[in-house]
Parts: structure tokens; sequence; C-alpha cells
């Protein structure tokens, strides 16, 4: 049966050698299988006519027929352009071409009828659609309204007359002879009991809708499909290490209630408080812990980790935090030393920048059992980093670490897996949170502690930089410092650099006097680490940096932050940046500086960033802006292979899917009951071979 999916691209009728090697080198597409499952962005509504009469800019696309009444062109050279004046029984419009003008002079036909279809833009009082889709009505043929299938296509398909339309054409072809070969993906009882359309029909209805129900019903089918499977796969993975991996147990709390009682100099939060609870019913629980941290900048995270090494060393062992850059080390390292110290324990780092003396006297420690927490970067996972007895590994910002990276901490213990403490300072949405760490135990710091004052967050347009810098040198005056960050333009960092020196150019002018430290990528991590720890001890007063300073240096003194070219930030990047200052006892703020000329959708991140601090909420709005995309890795997981699903617009039917799944393993874990059979036989077409990395985290 497989045979017939596997079958070369090439094969398809329409489509043969030459069209089928663009699609292999292009798409990706190669079998028939691949070509089927190559699945529309979106639909075009074509499903209306309308007359020119009732045209309006705020549509979209409009679809119109109509008769050619005169064709001219106007300019020569790359400046030419061919307008054409089209009608209906209501009135006139132009097309205008910029491109192909030669092509379309000679294949359109005066006094022709045709089908139009484009954005109507007004000019002059009259309408008209630049670059129009254009098709000659054809008696024979039924044009009566559809939905157009859009599918994504790259510059070089375009150039060979590739388009959605001529894809719309093979699906239809190969599902024509496909039909007898696609058989059920799902048990019986649940099509059912959701009222879903047959796996054949939604594949129909998605390639080649006649209306909006079957679009409708063909993808409450696929996205239910494709979510089940996502989340069977998470859920069987959970069960499996819980059931299989066991863990050291590490039921004594007697150094914790020392260290809150008589060495921890704050009160800590409900949230801290409900979540070191639940990782310490893993740490007894005997099974190996696999949990996720989630908590904004501030909410103290770190304290959360450091009581939970606490219980792992009274019970004999180790534990290690691995954080992604040696600043943030660094910072975590200063943090845990001063804790540690006061319970009499030895905290050490390892970084690429450490010695050769220390290493050594680290790899001693660490197998004689003597150095108890280790901090450090990459570094950790070095072959030589042996210890006596990992017992917990804690990964900060876990996004930053390939997933090859953390199976090398899980190896460092040979008899027991360590326990894994993942913690991250991006919210991640409840949904993404499900599809992507589902496997993982979730456990949210919702709270921030006492006494700080939310940061007041303002957008201001370029004009109003002088405003800005007043306010600055009246801060300044009181005794604060300041950030000013700097866009990473990626295309070039080159340009990078240069936006960067312009800035630190143009603030060395308007701050004449005041000392300034310039942190950027490009500066050897000593350097770096040199301006960053100038700033942090008050020597310099304002730091122009570009976005290394995201995660970094905590300055309880720093309490303005300056984001130039705000709109060229994501949300959780704007974000985390304003995490940087709100540190100290003092009102901070964090100034959006931006263009006039704003995207509807960088309206809507910086009227966040202005309305709320709440980092689930703007994770949540920013998941509904830009998709899944790369949010938490999900590029490096593998996990997330979304072809269908929206997991900003899913999230009911993802929990429906979510239960079924849980609810098929919870009876037959091996689906091995007849009406799984749809299930046994699917996966087994689709099962990965390779070690399954999100086991690991």
């Amino acid at each position: 049966m497989s045979s017939f999916f596997d079958t070369k691209i090439e094969f398809l009728k329409g489509v043969g050698a030459q069209r089928a090697e663009l699609l292999n080198k292009e798409l990706g597409i190669f079998t028939y299988g691949d070509l089927i499952e190559y699945y529309p962005f979106r639909h075009e509504d074509r499903s209306k006519f309308h007359y020119i009469r009732d045209l309006n800019e705020e549509m979209p696309a409009a679809q119109i027929k109509g008769r050619l009444t005169s064709i001219e062109t106007i300019g020569s050279g790359h400046k030419q352009r061919l307008i054409a004046n089209f009608q209906d029984a209501t009135g006139n419009m132009e097309l205008l071409w910029f491109q192909g003008v030669n092509w379309f002079l000679k294949s359109l036909r005066i006094n022709g009828e045709y089908i139009v279809y484009g954005k109507p833009t007004m000019f002059g009082g009259r309408f008209s659609i630049t670059h129009p889709e254009i098709e000659l009505i054809n008696p024979a043929k039924d044009q009566s309204g559809y939905f157009m299938p859009v599918y994504s296509l790259t510059e070089k398909l375009r150039k060979k007359f590739i388009d959605s339309k001529l894809i719309a054409s093979w699906q239809k072809n190969l599902l024509q002879i496909a039909d007898p070969y696609i058989s059920e993906t799902l048990p019986k009882e649940i099509i059912e009991k959701y009222r879903l359309v047959p796996k054949n029909i939604s594949l129909w209805w998605l390639h080649a809708p006649k209306n909006y129900d079957e679009l409708h019903q063909s993808h409450r089918r696929l996205k239910f499909e494709e979510l089940f499977y996502n989340q069977l796969k998470l859920i069987s993975l959970s069960l499996v290490r819980k059931n299989e991996y066991s863990g050291q147990v590490f039921n004594q709390a007697g150094l914790i209630t020392d260290f809150v009682s008589n060495h921890l100099p704050f009160e800590l939060t409900g949230a801290q408080k409900r979540v070191l609870t639940e990782i310490y019913q893993d740490l007894k629980s005997g099974k190996q812990m696999n949990r996720l941290v989630q908590g904004d900048v501030g909410s103290g995270k770190t304290i959360v980790a450091f009581i939970s090494m606490l219980a792992v060393i009274e019970g004999g062992a180790q534990a290690c935090l691995m954080a992604p850059t040696e600043i943030l080390a660094q910072q975590h390292f200063t943090n845990l030393k001063k804790f540690g110290d006061a319970l009499g324990l030895e905290v050490a780092i390892l970084t690429g920048s450490s010695k050769k003396k220390e290493r050594e006297k680290i790899h001693t420690s660490l197998l004689d059992g003597s150095l108890k927490i280790l901090v450090g970067t990459h570094a950790l996972l070095e072959d030589i980093v042996q210890f006596e007895n990992l017992g917990l590994c804690v990964i900060d910002e876990q996004h930053r670490f390939g997933v090859a990276q953390r199976a090398k901490l899980w190896e460092k213990n040979k008899n027991f897996y360590p326990h894994m403490m993942v913690m991250t300072a991006t919210p991640i949405p409840r949904t993404l949170a499900m599809t992507l760490f589902g496997d993982l135990d979730h456990s949210e710091i919702d709270e921030m502690p006492p006494g700080r004052k939310p940061i007041i967050t303002v957008h201001r347009y370029d004009a109003n930089r002088l405003t800005v810098f007043q306010f600055m040198r009246d801060e300044l005056k009181l005794g604060r410092q300041i950030y000013i960050v700097y866009p990473l333009i990626e295309e070039s960092e080159k340009l990078d650099l240069k936006n960067l020196q312009d800035g630190y150019e143009s603030i060395s002018r308007a701050f004449p006097g005041v000392p300034l430290s310039i942190v950027h990528g490009k500066m050897k991590p000593k350097d770096k680490e040199y301006e960053m720890q100038r700033f942090k001890k008050g020597e310099t007063k304002i730091m122009v940096a570009t976005t290394v300073i995201e995660v970094g240096v905590d300055v309880p003194n720093a309490s303005i932050m300056v984001i130039e070219n705000a709109e060229r930030f994501g949300l959780s990047q704007l974000h985390q940046l304003r995490g940087r200052v709100g540190r100290g006892a003092e009102q901070s703020y964090c100034i959006l500086i931006t263009d006039y000329k704003l995207s509807k959708d960088t309206k809507v991140r910086l009227d966040t960033m202005v309305r709320t601090e709440n980092g689930f909420e703007i994770s949540q709005v920013d998941l509904e802006l830009r998709g899944p995309g790369d949010l938490s890795g999900t590029q490096q997981s593998g996990l997330v292979d979304l072809k269908i699903a929206n997991l900003a617009k899913d999230e009911r039917i993802l929990k429906v899917a979510r239960e079924e799944a849980f609810e098929v393993l919870n009876v037959d874990p091996k689906f091995e009951l007849p009406a799984n059979l749809p299930i046994k036989n699917h996966i087994s077409k689709i099962k990965n071979k390779e070690l399954s990395w999100s086991k690991i985290s």
C-alpha cells in the first residue's frame, strides 16, 4: 500500500522530469506522499463574483467577470508598463502590469471576456488592480465560484510558471488516483464521537474545497489528527520515562529547613513554595524527574534551583547548573556562592575561559565528591568533566542548547539518570508548552517577589528624542544608570556595528562628560565581561549595547532601558530586555523608540508592551502574531513539525486531542485492541527509529 505513495513525483500527469527536479530542490517534494501532504497555508475565497461598482479599498481581493476594451503600453525600457481597460455592466477599471509586459501584450485579446482576481486600489478616482490573475472565460469549462488553495512557493518556481493554480491541478490529478490507497488513521469511535470526516474526504476538501463548510470540516479533521499523534508521542514518552527510568531518591529536607530558616534573607513567594513542593515530590518519588520551570525575569528561579540542589546534596549527590553564556554563568555562580558559603558548601564555576589550574582542581574535587555544586557553560559537557554522583542538572534558558548537548549531561551518571530541571525566563503559552514539552512536568512561578515596582513602559517616536534625552539626564542626576540597546540586524553584522557605533557617537555628543560602556557580540568574552563589570560597579553610567545584554548582568542601579528601533525586535525579546531594569528599589522605565511608519503587527507588539508586564500574556500575543516558529527552540526539538494545526488558534482541538490520546494510552498502551488498529498501522509508518531526544528534556 505504501508503495503507491512512494511513487516518484515525475510520474504524475502534468509534472514530468524537469518540473520534478525543481519540486525536489525547492520544496522537498519527491513522491506522491510528499505532494499530498504539501498542504496549502491559506485559501482564497473565489466563491463570489463582484461588480465593479461594489468595489472598495477595504477588500483584501475581488473577483470580477468582464470584458477588455483596450490595451496600451506606456513608457519604455524597465519603466514600461501595460494598462488595460476592463469593464462590466456596472462600470470600468484599469488593470496594470509592470512585468511580463510583452507576454501579456501578445496573449490578451481586446473584447475578450475574462475573469479577473486581485486587490482593488483607488487611484485618481478610479479603481485598478496591479498584476491581477486573469483567465479567459471558457463556456465549456465550469468556472463557477470555488475556494482556491494557496501553497508556499519560491521565486525559482514562479519563474518557471509553477504557481498555486498548477499545484492545485496536480493535487486533483493525484487525489483521483490515490483514493483507494488512502487508509484511515483514526479509530472509528473517535471519528463518530467528534463527527470527523474520513481521511480521504478531508484531503479532497483541503486541496479542492467547493465551499467554506468543506474547508472547515477538512481543517477540523486534519488538525485533530495531527495534534492527536503529536500528543500520543509525547504522552507515551512521558509514560515510558515514568515507568522505566528510576531516579535516585532524595527525601531529606534538613539542609533546606536550616537554609530557609536561618540564612535566606527574604521570604519565598507562594508560587516559589508551590514549585519547590512539586520538585521535592519528584525528587523523593524514585522516578527520574524531568520538569520545566517557567517564570518571568526576576521571579526567583535561581533560588528555587539552589533549594532543590540542597535536597540532592543532603542525599549524598552533586548538582550542576548550565547557562548559555559566560556572563549568565558568572551571575548564577555569584548568587549561588553567596548561599553556598552560608552553609559551608563549595560552589565552583567552569567556563571556556577557566584557567588550566582551576580546571584540574575542579575535575579532582568533582570525582572525590567534595565539590557539591558546579556552575558552567557548554564546558560542563566536555568528556573530562566527570562527577562522583551527579544527582540534579539544572539547565537555564534551555532553548539556547541543542538537544544533543543536553543528552551529554544525562550521561554524566552511569548508575541513575540525573534528575533534570529545565528553567526558562521566556514564558511559553500553554498550547505551545503542551505541544513542545508535553512529556515534561510543568511548574510556573507566576508571582513576583513583593516590593518590586512595576516598570513604566512608554512608546516614543524619533521626533521625541530630545525629550527622552532630557529625561535621561534627569535620571543620571539622581545617580541612576541607563541601558541603550540597538537592534541586531542579522543580514549584516557590519551594518549592526555601524548602527551601534553611530549610536555610541551620538550618545557621546548628547551626554558629554558621562562615562559610557559599549558591548556587542563581536567583542572577545573577556572584553565584554570587563565592560559589563565597569557598568555594574558604576564606573560607567550609560551602557550602549546590542542584544547581548538580553540575558546578563543584574545592575540594581540601572533604572532606564531605552530600545532604539524597537519595531525591529520580537515581542519576547523586548520583554526580556525590559527585564534588565527594575532590579532595585527605584522606579524603573522602559522607553521604546520607533520610526513613524509601523505595520499593524508592530503596533500590536508595542501596545502590548506598554499595557502589560505579564510574561505569559505577552508570550500568548507573540504566539498569535508570529506562530510557533522557533519561540522555544522548536526547530531543535523536532516535536512540533505541524503542517496544519495552529497553536495560537487551536487550543480547544489540542486539549481534546490530548484527552483522547491519554484515554487510548491508559486503556491500550500497545494498541493491541482491534479498534486501535488504524493507530498501530499509522505509527508503524511514521515511526522514527532514532533516539527520541525529548526524553532527555
